[in-house]
């Protein structure tokens, strides 16, 4: 008879529970174990650590930290919605809210913590809420939206994203905080100045040094106010309670656990509890130096260590680094080490600059040992000092916080760091181990650095091997941004006398490759009018670049046959112009398709019939619908508050507009881009490489999105913008996205790969950094002159009709290759069958 696996209960399924599964799945547990887990929310294990970015465009499904597919692989019973209610020891048994009841070999509590709510009056009014979990956004989310002003209560790291999130629904925001500074357990005196500067200078009310002593309630019942503890009282909609958290030890006092004087499950270096079959990770854990630790690194730790001690492993969890850096409000914040300089004789090396908002210092010992430090508004080297940390820097302290262009310069890169050095504090990764490795994925793959908070990426970019060669091709030794500079301020419009100028000297001379000459003709075609060149694509040497699609002005298909797409913006059409294409696609016997672009598709037209049926469909007001090229596809739209009940802009009218500026546009890769008109989001624009979504107050713009094999939401670039505001920002975001971006790369992987990210472009196009905000508009400005409609432009000359043939020695002859049959009262293509001794192959 087969012994009954032993079983492991896991309580909670947050991000230290999921990490505990994934351990054991590691380790190879999953396979001699059941495992079930009893999770309290409705939905598995997500980022808490990103929660605000649900505000910004992430989903429920963006924020998920549990692979698809992980519980079923591994054989893990999860439980959605049904907390433990109760633990019995002596049985070995937990029952849950359903009433099921659940035995267990060994029990592991990860039940987190909970938000401290001040017992103020008041406290439990329609109006005041925490801010915890993804169902606390969402009921925040719905009361903002007939309320115009919030308060936070609390000043720390999770309030200060809270009244982002509240800032970011509109509402005017002000943070209430009863340290005499912000942030006041990461950074000290000099940064929380720096920090309430550049807060305030965003437009939030900040108030320090005061508590909070009333919620005031309103003859409504819901909140109207709050009254502090100096006398003043301040007028808000809603209270968000965000003054720290407490752990969640009620399951383990009432079962009869041991417990800290001030909360917390107490446990050994090994995270066993009083009873030798239950452990306790997280933020729920009184760990063995006395601390209750709420950052997800040491949760981290101690699932691995629970984890190895069930198989007899010797590793203990016996304190962790309290290391921390964070973006709150678009401010970079960083504490790491002894930031508070409690070391006895430790010293302080500051630089402080009130007027950029940066506060950076180091604290060191007498003889040089780099103890901790505080970075507010300009964190880029935390990814270096943090490892330095316990160690004597390689240069001089005050070199470490001087920024570029003041004293000495420093030559001070990851290469300077030891081996052992920890380059990941969330999942403990050494540089070694990173070493070892040859691309960011990889890294990610085999040690999880990376997929924590974030803030170790760049570092462990400087510490992948770089490519030797990276040019575009072995014709280029450029990449295609560099080659676009290159085109545009020597104002070049030849292919061969770029080549031969700029070309790799065995290349110079020759005739390109099939990498390079597509994309210096794209180069060329999106510069064309400031250039001064033809942005006619088959014009002269430029005929000669393209690609076949680009050859014909026409999707080649797998039968050799062509299809034509005309522009139909926004998606809105006329009775009159759907019959058109009806008519042509019966006169010339075409497949017709209504696609996801909200166009019409036809296929199935031979290359001598291309200009018969553009010049019917042009006769008709259509122009190319671009979709052979790299350019603009689509501007799709819902129909908005025009016929919809939820609508709140005209987003038909945005669509066409925004399709009609940017159509012909050429790019490293095709754009897509779509309208909403509300929050509900049926245009489905966080989809796309730019989408639009209408707010009561204008319009919010989203960058970076893609549909397809690897889907990426699109991330929020700027809100509320008005009609002429969103232009602008579009002109820049795409004119910066074709003058940076790699050959064949999309907006979402050039965004991904953007040195700082959606910071660096929100720096480079909305707040004109690198002061080329100017010229990005110019280059639009150009385009949008003189745009005109390579079918149209065909059509015209009989020169250029010449090419449009099957054969070059029989201009009337069809392509007998090219057959059809029917199939569904339309055609499709009829594939020649390879056929082997007989065989179908």
């Amino acid at each position: 008879m087969t012994e009954p696996l032993p079983t492991i209960v896991l309580i909670g399924h947050g991000m230290v529970g999921q990490r505990y599964l994934e351990a054991l799945a590691e380790r190879g547990v999953t396979a001699t174990h059941r495992i079930t887990v009893l999770c309290e929310e409705p939905r598995p294990a997500y980022d808490r650590v990103h929660l605000t970015s649900y505000f910004s465009g992430s989903t429920a499904e963006d924020l998920s930290m549990t692979p698809a597919g992980f519980m079923e692989q591994h054989g893990i019973a999860l439980h959605l919605d049904d907390p433990a209610e109760s633990i019995d020891r002596a049985a070995r048994t937990v029952t849950s809210r359903s009433g099921q009841v659940f035995p267990y070999d060994v029990l592991v509590l990860a039940t987190g913590s909970y938000p401290f709510v001040p017992p103020v009056p008041g406290k439990d009014a329609p109006g005041c809420f925490v801010y915890r979990t993804i169902e606390d956004l969402l009921a925040i989310e719905e009361y903002a939206k007939t309320r115009s002003s919030g308060a936070v209560v609390g000043g720390g790291l999770l309030g200060l994203e809270a009244a982002g999130a509240l800032q970011g629904l509109g509402l005017a925001t002000r943070i209430v905080e009863f340290a005499p500074r912000l942030m006041p357990v990461q950074v000290d005196e000099g940064g929380g100045a720096a920090l309430l500067r550049t807060i305030e200078s965003m437009g939030l009310t900040v108030h320090t040094g005061v508590g909070t002593q009333e919620v005031v309630v309103g003859e409504d019942g819901h909140v109207s106010g709050m009254r502090l503890s100096d006398g003043s009282t301040v007028d808000t909609d809603l209270v968000v309670f965000s003054a720290g958290v407490r752990p969640r030890d009620q399951l383990a006092r009432e079962a009869g656990l041991n417990v800290g004087e001030r909360g917390g499950i107490a446990v050994d270096a090994r995270c066993l509890t009083s009873d030798p079959h239950v452990y306790a990770i997280g933020e729920c854990a009184l760990a063995v130096d006395g601390r209750v630790y709420g950052l997800v690194a040491p949760g981290y730790e101690m699932a691995e260590t629970a984890a190895d001690d069930l198989l007899g492993r010797e590793k203990e969890f016996t304190g962790a680094d309290l290391s921390t850096k964070l973006k709150l409000l678009g401010v970079d914040v960083a504490s790491f080490g002894d930031a508070h300089g409690a070391t006895p004789d430790a010293l302080d090396v500051v630089w402080s600059d009130s007027r950029s908002g940066v506060y950076k210092k180091l604290v060191v010992s007498p003889d040089g040992v780099l103890l901790g430090g505080v970075l507010v508004g300009d964190a880029d080297s935390y990814g270096l000092l943090r490892p330095l940390t316990g160690s004597v820097p390689p240069v001089a302290p005050e070199q470490l916080v001087l920024p570029a262009g003041v004293g000495a310069p420093v030559a001070l890169g990851p290469s300077s760091l030891p081996d052992d050095a920890v380059i990941c504090s969330c999942h403990n990764v050494t540089k070694k181990a990173i070493a070892a490795c040859a691309t960011l994925p990889e890294v990610k793959k085999c040690t999880k650095a990376g997929t924590g908070c974030g803030s170790c990426v760049k570092v462990i970019g400087q510490l992948l091997p770089a490519a030797a060669d990276k040019g575009l091709c072995g014709c280029f030794p450029f990449t295609r941004a560099e080659l676009y500079e290159i085109v545009r301020t020597r104002r070049l419009t030849s292919y061969q006398e770029i080549l031969d100028g700029h070309g790799r000297p065995e290349a110079r001379g020759g005739d390109g490759c099939e990498v390079c000459k597509p994309t210096v003709g794209s180069i060329i075609a999106s510069l064309a009018p400031t250039l001064g060149a033809s942005g006619y694509v088959l014009d002269g040497e430029q005929a000669a670049l393209q690609d076949t699609n680009d050859h014909f002005l026409a999707n080649l298909q797998r039968n050799g046959s062509y299809s034509v797409v005309p522009r139909i913006p926004g998606g809105e059409i006329t009775p009159d112009k759907l019959i058109v294409i009806g008519e042509v696609a019966r006169d010339f016997g075409l497949y017709t398709k209504i696609t996801g672009g909200q166009r019409i598709d036809l296929f199935g037209a031979s290359v001598d019939q291309l200009p018969r049926i553009w010049a019917r469909l042009v006769d008709a007001g259509f122009e190319s619908g671009h979709a052979y090229g790299k350019a603009l596809r689509t501007v799709k739209s819902c129909v908005g508050q025009t016929w919809c009940r939820y609508g709140v802009q005209d987003s038909v009218r945005m669509a066409i507009d925004l399709e009609l500026r940017y159509r012909g546009l050429r790019a490293p890769h095709k754009l897509k881009s779509a309208v909403s008109g509300c929050a509900r989001e049926c245009a489905e624009a966080q989809s796309k490489d730019f989408g639009v979504i209408a707010t009561a107050s204008g319009w919010n713009l989203y960058v970076g999105g893609n549909g397809g094999a690897t889907p990426r939401h699109a991330d929020l670039l700027a809100q509320d913008l008005s009609d002429a505001e969103l232009v602008r920002l579009i002109d820049r975001f795409l004119m910066f996205y074709i003058r940076t971006a790699d050959r064949l790369e999309r907006t979402s992987t050039w965004l991904d790969r953007l040195e700082g990210g959606l910071a660096h472009l929100r720096d480079v196009v909305v707040h004109d950094s690198l002061g080329l905000c100017a010229e990005l508009e110019a280059l639009m400005a150009d385009h949008v002159a003189h745009y005109r409609d390579e079918w149209a432009e065909t059509l015209e000359d009989p020169e250029r009709l010449r090419r449009f043939v099957s054969f070059v020695n029989a201009p009337g002859a069809p392509d007998p290759t090219v057959k059809f049959v029917p199939e569904r009262d339309q055609v499709k293509p009829d594939l020649a069958v390879l056929t082997i001794g007989g065989a179908v192959r």
